[in-house]
């Protein structure tokens, strides 16, 4: 089915309520002078709240060009390396691994099974290795980036749904509507996580992320539209409409939008998801 995502009806709302909001309070303002200390305050809160709204950018994902997905993977990280091959990161318990292919191809040209007793979730690279979450286990598997040798493996908190790196510090997902921030060595904590705000209003469910030029990336599971979040904040700065991509074929709830790879030196990206057959090279205009 194709349909303008929740999170794009949310935000066009709560643009159209906080401009209303304003222009009454405003009119109340005037109209109740002796109450201006009371109104303004009034005023001045809904007004961040409007600027809020309208400030959040909103864009489309225009395809550039459609490629194969490999046969039935249930996508839950996506990445471009190096050299311009896939990175891929697959769910489901005895069926999760880590793979790599080349866009266009249908088969893979490298791949990793993760043990049977984990779901794997999403994938990050970082100084040569790859990270790969796990959902409910709390362990993260580091491969080397060349070789998919298995070569550490560290433990989190909770669940883990998106990962990918800033840097200095990976963001990690949880299925909440927080942003975790991690060592990239040993996942520990570095600092508090932030909460993923449209307009001021939670966020949850947010799920595979790529973190691009210091922003992150996001799906939202079970939505339609991609997220682009300031991660010293948590605020929404942007609102990525898939409609052009036609969904139809995809009737599973499971189905769902899953995967972001910035491809590097270009405003480009591969958008895909859970068991589609294809996926997509889209700019965001």
């Amino acid at each position: 089915m194709q349909y303008m995502g929740s999170l794009l009806k949310l935000s066009a709302g709560l643009t159209a309520a906080s401009l209303a909001l304003t222009a009454c309070s405003t009119e109340q303002s005037a109209n109740n002078a002796n109450d201006g200390a009371v109104e303004a305050t009034d005023v001045a809160s809904t007004e961040q709240a409007a600027t809020s709204a309208e400030d959040i950018e909103q864009l489309n994902a225009r395809v550039i060009d459609t490629v194969p997905l490999p046969d039935d993977a249930f996508v839950q990280g996506l990445e471009v390396d190096d050299n311009g091959d896939l990175l891929l990161g697959t769910g489901q318990y005895g069926d999760s691994g880590l793979y790599r292919f080349t866009p266009g191809e249908e088969t893979t040209s490298q791949s990793v099974d993760m043990d049977p007793e984990f779901f794997g979730e999403g994938i990050t690279q970082h100084e040569g290795s790859i990270w790969q979450l796990t959902w409910k286990a709390g362990t993260a598997v580091r491969y080397d980036a060349e070789t998919f040798e298995e070569t550490a493996r560290a433990d989190y908190d909770g669940e883990g749904w998106g990962l990918c790196s800033l840097g200095d510090k990976l963001a990690l997902s949880d299925g909440t509507s927080n942003l975790r921030f991690v060592n990239p060595d040993t996942f520990d904590e570095v600092s508090a996580p932030v909460e993923v705000t449209m307009a001021g209003d939670p966020v949850d469910n947010i799920n595979e992320l790529e973190c691009v030029d210091g922003e992150v990336y996001a799906n939202v599971w079970m939505d339609d539209s991609i997220i682009r979040i300031d991660p010293d904040t948590g605020a929404i700065t942007a609102l990525i409409n898939t409609g052009d991509i036609d969904k139809s074929a995809y009737t599973d709830p499971n189905d769902v939008l899953n995967g972001i790879a910035h491809i590097p030196g270009t405003d480009e990206f591969w958008i895909t998801g859970k068991r589609w057959d294809d996926i997509y090279k889209v700019s965001f205009e």
